[in-house]
């Protein structure tokens, strides 16, 4: 256990945030650090046909070691982390055999992670956790992924008596943007289906995602002297809160769960000549999607009518489009793919927890790409922020869970 701890923490400590404002790719120049880094530890293991693109696509191959045909498979991991909050001079903390209660990430700044809040610390009562300091994420999503990837594909090497076909290996960058399967290249990597190591929980099987939209409203507005702005000024900062006040307001993230869709605006800036409004769009349901990003058009058609003569034209303009969309349709019709996942799990005493993602993965886009690709835990919780935690004993399950996939995977009659 303590490899798979040790080199979990070589990857977390090395930062690689990726920036959305970024036109490059990776979109930030770090992420090459543990990208390259990542190329020499698998020629190091034992890996082939070892390669980085010049976007940093990293791709790896162990072959088969078996004289029959198996498909060739692959697993996928992102080595970006989440913009959201820092990653840099991460200083992970390991909490072992962990008692049940209050966890100080940080005495100074009184920075406490606690069960009375975060419940589902109480299931990993006894074992490792490795957490932050308190002051930035910890990059389990998905620098766990990685770490169980290559040590699955190490324990492969050193255990030949395990039987396996091909196996495929592939980590991107930029994920945490929304572009990680962009660039991609589903023909090279070859394989009939893959799985990402991105999930949550142990446990997490996910063959199913938000179909995914995002909006830019741009509202105008006349400045005027506030003395002398009766029936003259058009406030656009006052436009942009009337049209917020307009969307359902218990169709934001905080307020549902499950396959409850929603509008969550994620950033807005103003002034009284302009102001813009960005937000997101998520429903699982295709029609209702729809439903939303014409809901929102219709909004500014509203306003639009309201101060077109008034403003001599469109006071507002509405920006919307597509990011990704439910793998599930890509999914359903191979759906031995998901069997076998849930299988592999069974077999290692993990009960499987299958549910619908509240988010998105690469393997979303990519099964749209021609590579069906269900999401499997990778065991962190509370992404994207200071209360980050892993259970190691998680990220060894999930190994666990790729040796035996690959295993079962070759003893299927095809």
């Amino acid at each position: 256990m303590q490899h798979i701890i040790d080199r979990f923490i070589s990857y977390v400590t090395v930062d690689t945030e990726s920036d959305a404002s970024s036109n490059t790719c990776p979109s930030t120049e770090k992420q090459w650090d543990l990208a390259n880094k990542l190329v020499e530890e698998l020629k190091q293991i034992g890996l082939e046909d070892v390669t980085i693109d010049e976007n940093a696509y990293i791709m790896a191959t162990l072959p088969s070691n078996v004289d029959h045909e198996v498909p060739t498979i692959g697993f996928i991991a992102h080595f970006d982390t989440s913009p959201d909050f820092s990653g840099a001079n991460v200083k992970p903390q390991i909490v072992e055999n962990y008692d049940g209660g209050d966890i100080v990430l940080n005495k100074e700044q009184n920075i406490i992670l606690s069960p009375s809040y975060f419940k589902d610390l109480l299931q990993y009562k006894g074992q490792t956790l490795i957490t932050t300091d308190g002051t930035t994420l910890l990059g389990a999503d998905d620098k766990a992924g990685i770490t169980e990837i290559v040590s699955a594909m190490e324990y492969l090497i050193q255990h030949p008596e395990i039987k396996h076909g091909k196996i495929r290996i592939g980590f991107t960058p930029d994920e945490e943007i929304g572009r990680g399967a962009h660039l991609f290249d589903v023909k090279k990597f070859g394989a009939e289906w893959a799985y990402t190591m991105d999930g949550s929980q142990i446990g997490e099987l996910e063959f199913e995602n938000f179909n995914a939209g995002y909006a830019k409203l741009t509202f105008s507005g006349k400045s005027v002297h506030p003395g002398y702005a009766k029936g003259k000024m058009i406030n656009s900062v006052l436009l942009a809160n009337k049209f917020i006040k307009k969307l359902p307001k218990d169709e934001v993230p905080e307020r549902t769960t499950g396959y409850e869709g929603f509008f969550h605006v994620h950033h807005v800036t103003g002034t009284i000549e302009e102001s813009v409004v960005e937000l997101i769009i998520r429903d699982h349901n295709l029609k209702k999607y729809e439903k939303r990003k014409k809901q929102i058009a219709k909004l500014a058609d509203k306003i639009n009518k309201k101060y077109n003569k008034k403003f001599g034209g469109p006071i507002v303009n509405c920006e919307i489009g597509d990011q990704y969309f439910n793998m599930r349709e890509k999914v359903e019709p191979v759906m031995h793919i998901v069997d076998i996942a849930e299988e592999a799990m069974k077999a290692l005493d993990i009960k499987p927890l299958i549910k619908a993602i509240r988010g998105g993965t690469d393997g979303a886009q990519l099964s749209y790409m021609g590579l069906p690709c269900p999401n499997i835990f990778a065991g962190g919780h509370n992404f994207h922020g200071k209360y980050e935690y892993v259970p190691v004993e998680s990220i060894v399950k999930a190994t666990q869970v790729i040796v035996k996939i690959a295993e079962l995977t070759a003893a299927k009659k095809q």
